[in-house]
């Protein structure tokens, strides 16, 4: 990003899956140089997926829900939430660092991994949705409520069920989490540009069909956009992001993505946090968020955050928003770390 940020019109942050043209191909396609190949992995990483969770599916709200479990029933719990567009296995090398000491679980929020989509979603549903996936992954069995992690859009959730139902977890953390969308003159903007851009999945032009897994995967960026910090991160989780499709000429089978193309459409964001609807913390909270976050970058361009002097920050240096693709370790050592002395 250039430095202007103060010319811009002021924006709260806004992860949905927005294909913006123009980038560097390191943003726009950065798996495509691999040509369908994986990237070379270091030890820690492929000792990581090597543990392998144990996946179920759990009913809430009349929607199944992919559910990963690490760890013993009966020791503390720990619930973590992904992000917009994206699915519980971006936990899956972080959440087995963690299981040694606790009980963890990983859900795939409505819309997106292996669960089903809603004809609409809602902050009041994916707040129930984590306390009934906390309760399959028997995260309450260890005599204390459970604590929720959330990253971006997931934080925001979690953010939503901490005020919406204080007693469901014992603290919240937050990983680079912003509230809100963006302004309606943005939103007008983005509109018009989308309109040029046909790739752009709409209520009536679906996710598109890839006729291999290496032209999908070269189709693989992060939103919002920035370089995948470590390439082999960015492959497991784009791999696990995709399914089997029918190809539109009827020809086979080819891949496309597993989230809801429409999701931000059918979002109904009425009782979602923001600036001027800031309620009380009822729980322990922190936020960890990276040092290059656009996050971060808005806010020190002047845009405020209702969290305020509430809530602790940790800061992960040499990271975007997506901290466990760009220093999945320090993320790992900070919540060890973080869990081993609070909320107390």
């Amino acid at each position: 990003m250039g430095n202007d940020l103060t010319e811009k019109p002021k924006e709260s942050y806004d992860d949905r899956p927005f294909h913006t043209e123009g980038l560097p191909p390191e943003v726009r396609a950065p798996l495509a140089a691999f040509k369908g190949a994986e990237p070379p992995a270091p030890q820690w990483f492929r000792d990581a997926i090597a543990e392998e969770p144990e996946r179920s599916f759990v009913v809430a709200n009349g929607t199944r829900l992919e559910l990963l479990t690490w760890g013993e029933v009966g020791k503390p719990g720990l619930l973590l939430v992904h992000g917009n567009s994206a699915h519980a296995d971006w936990w899956s090398f972080i959440a087995p660092f963690l299981a040694k000491d606790y009980r963890v679980a990983a859900f795939s929020l409505a819309g997106m991994g292996e669960s089903d989509w809603r004809e609409r979603y809602a902050f009041t549903d994916f707040a129930s949705d984590a306390e009934a996936c906390a309760r399959a992954a028997g995260l309450y069995e260890g005599g204390a409520a459970p604590i929720y992690i959330g990253h971006s859009f997931g934080g925001a959730q979690v953010f939503y069920a901490s005020v919406q139902n204080p007693a469901q977890m014992r603290a919240a953390i937050l990983v680079d989490t912003g509230f809100g969308g963006p302004p309606p003159e943005v939103l007008e903007e983005r509109r018009k540009k989308a309109e040029q851009v046909r790739n752009i999945p709409t209520a009536d032009r679906p996710s598109r069909v890839y006729a291999t897994l290496e032209q999908a995967l070269g189709r693989f960026r992060l939103m919002p956009p920035q370089a995948a910090g470590n390439l082999f991160v960015a492959d497991f989780i784009a791999r696990r992001s995709l399914k089997r499709a029918p190809l539109a000429d009827g020809s086979g089978e080819g891949w496309t993505w597993k989230f809801d193309p429409t999701m931000w459409e059918k979002l109904d964001r009425t009782n979602a946090p923001s600036a001027e609807r800031a309620p009380p913390i009822n729980v322990p909270m922190v936020h960890i968020f990276g040092a290059r976050s656009r996050i971060i970058e808005r806010r020190k361009a002047g845009e405020q955050s209702f969290l305020g002097e509430r809530v602790r920050e940790i800061e992960i240096p040499e990271s975007e928003h997506h901290i466990m693709i760009d220093q999945p370790l320090a993320l790992v050592a900070s919540l060890r770390t973080l869990l081993a002395t609070w909320p107390g």
